[in-house]
Order: C-alpha cells, then structure tokens, then sequence
C-alpha cells in the first residue's frame, strides 16, 4: 500500500517542479527592474557596471531573455545585492524553538526537542521552595543532568549529592533515584533523557579542587 502511494507522489513532485520553475523565472525579470530603479540606476549604467550589453538587461527585465547564473551575478554584484534576492528564493524558516513549558508539581520543564520518542531534552526550572521529603523512583531510560544555576540535590541509591553550577551526573534510572532543590533555594537545569536507555555520549566529571572534604 505504502508503495503505491509513494508512486504518484513521486510523479506528481516532478510535474510540479518544472511549473514551481517556470513561475520563479518569470518573476526574475519584474524584480530585476524594480530593484534596479529603487536604485535609481538607469541601463546604461548598469550595462557598464556588469559589462552586460543594455539589449540583453532590457530583454532580460522584460522577459524575453532566459536568466543565467553568469548573468545574475554581475547584477547582483552590481546593485550589492544577495543571489537570493534576485531569484526570490524562499526565506529560512525560523530556527528558534517556541515550546510550551510544562509544570509539573511546580516545577517548569521547557521541552528543546520536538520529535516524538527518542532522547527528550529539556531545560527545567526547579523553584525555591521547602523540598518534600525524598521519595526515590525507578524507571527505564537513562538521564543527564546539568546544573546552570543553583544547587540540585540527587539522590542516587546509596549517594546523596548536592549539584552546583556546571556539574553534572548521569545514571541510569532503573536505579532508585530523586531530584530536586535544596534548602538553599532554587535551581536551573538541562536534562537529557533517554526512554530507552540510550547512554549519553557526554562524559562530565566535576572539578572539586579546593574544595573542603
């Protein structure tokens, strides 16, 4: 079934392509005239800023000549122009990750992954408050963590640890395990987790030199 869908998408992505083509290049010839009069330049003069014959720009602006890649150069450089934005190629889309955070016992998760499954990362936001008492858990997966501000308590089996700025642990959470702030305050953190059990290729040891035993 999923073959016989893959056929037609395929067949009709190539018709598209052509006419998706078509379209861009007839549109290079109006842009080409409007950016060169926003700059007040004339034909002539371009044609002697490019070495391009004034025929060839005006058949180009008009349509009647087929836009080359040796020919939009020169132009571009002429007008201090991107490629791009002669050809009206489509903008990036937005890198940024807009997440909706998650509360969770009045702790904020913001989610930096957007795939399903998988390794999940988030940037987690653990408030001042008076900590419940330890109530460690197990599960199947594997986690990382690391502080950016404030101390992170761990309980990790027999290990009881406090977590400051740019220290982190990794542990896998079929181990009896809990998390969370410290009498001191508050904490900032990015964890990583994998559902799985995926180990994390990250290998953080902290630095305790100097400090009293």
């Amino acid at each position: 079934m999923s073959e016989k869908h893959a056929g037609p998408g395929r067949q009709g992505g190539d018709g598209a392509e052509p006419e998706a083509m078509d379209q861009v290049l007839t549109e290079v010839g109006p842009r080409l005239r409007r950016i060169r009069k926003e700059r007040g330049a004339t034909l002539a003069g371009l044609s002697a800023a490019t070495g391009i014959s004034v025929s060839t720009l005006s058949r180009l602006e008009s349509g009647h000549r087929k836009p080359s890649l040796e020919l939009l150069l020169p132009i571009a450089r002429a007008h201090q122009v991107p490629l791009d934005e002669l050809v009206g190629a489509p903008p990036v889309g937005d890198p940024r990750v807009r997440a909706k955070p998650i509360v969770r016992h009045g702790r904020t998760m913001l989610p930096l992954t957007r795939q399903p499954g998988g390794l999940q990362a988030y940037k987690v936001v653990e408030p001042a408050r008076t900590s419940p008492a330890p109530d460690p858990q197990t599960h199947e997966g594997y986690e990382w963590l690391y502080v950016l501000s404030g101390r992170l308590r761990l309980i990790l089996g027999d290990h009881d640890v406090v977590l400051g700025p740019g220290e982190a642990a990794e542990f896998d959470t079929r181990v009896p395990h809990w998390f969370g702030a410290t009498s001191e305050g508050g904490a900032e953190f990015i964890s990583l987790f994998g559902p799985q059990g995926e180990r994390m290729h990250v290998r953080a040891r902290p630095t305790r030199k100097g400090e009293a035993g």
